[in-house]
């Protein structure tokens, strides 16, 4: 099969006729089937042929879409329209969905191909795809490591090339996180820059949707398509959507680059640390500014974090009553027997913690004492990132503390396995956007992420600037 770096070079040779999008979909069909092993699909969509078949005769006429033949796997938190849903969850195992959700319809609408949906920590709460009713995923790099989570089959699949590119769900760092530790490109977006119609909530005034790809100019076009209003999610901005695919190729505008003190002290990973700052000085080689600034609010972000998610989670998942739909327990007794039978024997430990501890910082003698408080520490957050972009334009971190971490090295240890999300949590507190972009490896030959954070709506920044990484440091 003829090989391709991104969708720009894939879409000539489908024009051209020296690919077959047919026969490109069956390759990667075959690749899934070939690499079970790494567990990074709950469903594979055969029909993806016979969509690929249509989309085909739409390019040869000249009325494709602006993805046409891009096979894209989604997360399965995402609803599609006569497929399962499951989340993960046993409390949804036979579920279909009646629906589909707007982000998978916008690329539907543009002709690209759905080819499956991919496995996540259950209703997208974990650090490393561990807590899936479906088994754990393994990261392509070393299949004794996890890929990150919560979407960390979307971001296996795409490392392994097992799709073009996939979408995912950041919560506190669930696109970001599994990026870094497989090496890919992951975007999530501004909070309301994409609609979350038909995404099954974990924390509602946190979850994003965004894309997994191998290369920046495949993020830009599907974040494109994705973005913009929605009358069926209130929470979507209106703000017009920028043609981030052709700004790409504009150097970035003398952007300041700014290096927060507290993402670069203790608990963080020589080797990250090494990396990164060999990035920032090649940078501050090319002509950035480049300056250390503070976010002193940082030691907070997973305190408050988890307050307000968990807290989320226990009102959203309330609806999992065995019910109108999903898992009923077969013991028998009461109401509330039911509910509690159905729960207990269909969540899992991971989701059942988080409901807890969110119905605990909820119930009346808590509520001031740390969901209000977190509430008010939720502002700060924004306001520390306010007062940082008056100084700098980009704001430079680590993705993750460390590379990917051994399987089950720390499901013991639920506050080591949260402290994985130090860095990427802040952005979800304060509703910016960020990006992870792979810049090199360590020893042991596992990726290493950075972090770049720009203000609310100012992804045309973060995609510039990695493009210009990514074009002139890195050759890709």
């Amino acid at each position: 099969m003829k090989v391709y770096k991104n969708y720009e070079e894939k879409y000539k040779l489908l024009k051209s006729g020296s690919l077959s999008l047919k026969e490109n979909v069956q390759h990667f069909l075959n690749k899934i089937d070939k690499q079970k092993h790494l567990n990074a699909f709950n469903f594979v969509f055969e029909d993806s042929l016979e969509q690929a078949a249509k989309v085909e005769k739409k390019i040869k006429s000249g009325s494709a879409g602006k993805l046409a033949g891009m096979v894209i796997a989604v997360k399965d938190v995402l609803a599609v329209k006569d497929k399962p849903l499951t989340c993960s969850s046993n409390i949804l195992k036979n579920f279909i969905s009646i629906y589909t959700a707007t982000a998978v319809q916008k690329l539907i609408d543009e002709d690209a191909i759905i080819i499956g949906k991919t496995n996540c920590d259950e209703f997208a709460m974990g650090s490393s795809n561990e807590n899936s009713a479906f088994g754990p995923v393994k990261n392509p790099h070393d299949l004794q490591r996890v890929p990150g989570g919560s979407s960390g089959g979307s971001a296996a699949a795409v490392t392994s090339g097992l799709c073009d590119a996939a979408l995912g769900t950041d919560t506190g760092g669930s696109i970001r996180q599994p990026a870094a530790f497989c090496g890919v490109y992951g975007l999530k977006p501004t909070y309301g820059r994409v609609s979350r119609y038909g995404l099954t909530a974990y924390a509602s005034s946190f979850d994003s949707i965004g894309p997994f790809a191998n290369n920046i100019e495949d993020i830009a076009l599907i974040l494109q398509v994705i973005s913009g209003y929605d009358k069926k999610d209130s929470t979507s901005s209106t703000l017009a959507v920028e043609n981030y695919s052709n700004l790409l190729e504009e150097n970035p505008p003398n952007l300041k680059i700014g290096l927060p003190k507290e993402y670069f002290g203790k608990g963080l990973d020589l080797e990250i640390n090494l990396t990164i700052n060999n990035v920032v000085e090649n940078l501050r080689g090319h002509g950035f500014s480049v300056s250390e600034i503070s976010l002193p609010m940082t030691e907070y972000a997973i305190a408050a974090y988890y307050i307000l998610t968990t807290a989320e989670a226990s009102s959203n998942l309330a609806r999992y009553d065995a019910v109108k739909y999903g898992y009923r327990s077969k013991q028998k007794g009461d109401l509330s027997d039911m509910y509690i039978n159905s729960r207990s024997e269909a969540f899992g430990h991971e989701v059942k913690r988080r409901i807890m501890l969110g119905t605990y910082v909820l119930s009346a003698g808590y509520y001031d004492a740390y969901y209000g408080k977190a509430q008010k520490v939720r502002r700060l957050f924004k306001n520390d990132f306010d007062k940082a972009f008056q100084s700098v334009d980009i704001i430079i971190t680590p993705t993750t503390p460390t590379t990917a971490f051994k399987i089950g090295e720390q499901t013991s240890d639920p506050l080591q396995m949260y402290l994985n999300d130090i860095y990427t949590t802040s952005a979800n507190l304060a509703g910016i956007p960020g990006l992870n972009i792979p810049v090199g490896k360590d020893k042991k030959g596992l990726p290493i992420g950075m972090q770049l954070l720009a203000n609310q709506f100012q992804e045309t920044k973060l995609l510039q600037l990695a493009y210009y990484l990514q074009k002139s440091f890195f050759n890709r």
